[in-house]
């Protein structure tokens, strides 16, 4: 590859994770045959530059950046779930505003998707750009109301006694956008499904270590109090970003769970589904990353800027992710030794 090619690359990529539309469009003539066609350009739907889109553009999180590899119907389908899943998210997390009235707000969401779901007229806007795509894909009501009961534990519980506790927290917020996530990618092989529920494990366990320090400063420990004592600590040794021989045994410990889960996910994941799957491997892949840079510098969390993985490292895993999907080498970049 030429290095003028590379930086149309990296220009193509930064491009489709700033929310502008384009595409990375493999090759091979067997895509057309597979769930990603990346080069369709004519969806079933359209949707117009939206609200849906504006969101996920203005995120910037790891989860919008998987979705410059997917085709156009498909990207714009993630935008909507996407934007569901932010808002009902961003509801829990609005601290200045007192618990009973998130609480209700998240009640007039429920009430909205279940009439969203249902074939009713939503009243709110992220929910009506998104039921065409409920529709098409055939998403359940049932899952969208477990992400929303797990955004509203939140709301009360502020520590995990072990780590079953923990990991049913998990399911609802992650695993779930994954299980509604695959059916927009398409899949054939009902695997998938658990492939999803241990790669969202696997992925907001990740998130958990890198966010201790920040959710200390909330008031919050999603550390399971059982570790805690295992390894010696208080919960004041976490609220007040304490870094220990201590706290890197519990962290390390945590950390191993998490790579189980990203082990079972890449033993899980049908060969037949890899191709359309492709969003999925990239959120792997990146959080994998962010796994080994957090184990390199031994969990400590606790400096002034959270552990992030920069641009040019997720561009890199971008191109790399479609570069091994266009050579047919699929097998998951993560859950290695």
């Amino acid at each position: 590859m030429t290095k003028a090619s590379r930086r149309n690359v990296a220009a193509v990529a930064v491009a489709g994770i700033t929310g502008l539309g384009i595409q990375l469009s493999p090759k091979p003539a067997d895509f057309h045959r597979n769930a990603i066609q990346i080069r369709r350009r004519t969806p079933a739907f359209s949707m117009q530059p939206s609200a849906s889109e504006e969101i996920t553009r203005k995120s910037a999180s790891n989860l919008a950046l998987a979705f410059v590899l997917l085709p156009r119907e498909r990207r714009e389908a993630m935008s909507a779930l996407y934007a569901f899943c932010r808002e009902v998210d961003d509801i829990a997390d609005e601290e200045s505003r007192p618990v009973a009235e998130r609480q209700a707000e998240l009640n007039r969401w429920k009430d909205d998707i279940r009439r969203t779901c249902s074939g009713g007229q939503p009243e709110l806007t992220v929910n009506r750009e998104l039921q065409p795509v409920i529709q098409r894909y055939k998403l359940p009501v049932d899952l969208f109301l477990e992400l929303i009961r797990g955004v509203e534990m939140d709301l009360d519980i502020k520590r995990y006694e072990t780590l079953v506790d923990l990991e049913e927290y998990c399911y609802l917020v992650a695993s779930v956008v994954g299980l509604l996530s695959i059916e927009i990618f398409g899949y054939r092989h009902s695997a998938c499904r658990e492939y999803a529920r241990h790669l969202g494990l696997a992925l907001q366990l990740t998130n958990i270590l890198r966010d201790v320090r920040v959710d200390a400063e909330r008031g919050r420990i999603y550390l399971p109090l059982e570790y805690l004592r295992r390894h010696g600590l208080t919960e004041a040794e976490i609220l007040s970003g304490r870094y220990s021989a201590n706290y890197h045994s519990l962290a390390t410990e945590l950390a191993e769970v998490a790579r189980e889960h990203y082990r079972k996910a890449r033993e899980l994941l049908p060969r037949q589904d890899r191709r359309s799957m492709l969003a999925a491997e990239l959120m792997g892949a990146v959080y994998w990353r962010l796994l080994r840079k957090l184990d390199g510098q031994g969990f400590n969390v606790f400096g002034p800027k959270p552990t992030r993985l920069s641009k040019p490292q997720k561009i890199f895993l971008i191109v790399r992710t479609w570069l091994r999907s266009i050579a047919g080498a699929m097998v998951p970049n993560y859950g290695t030794p």
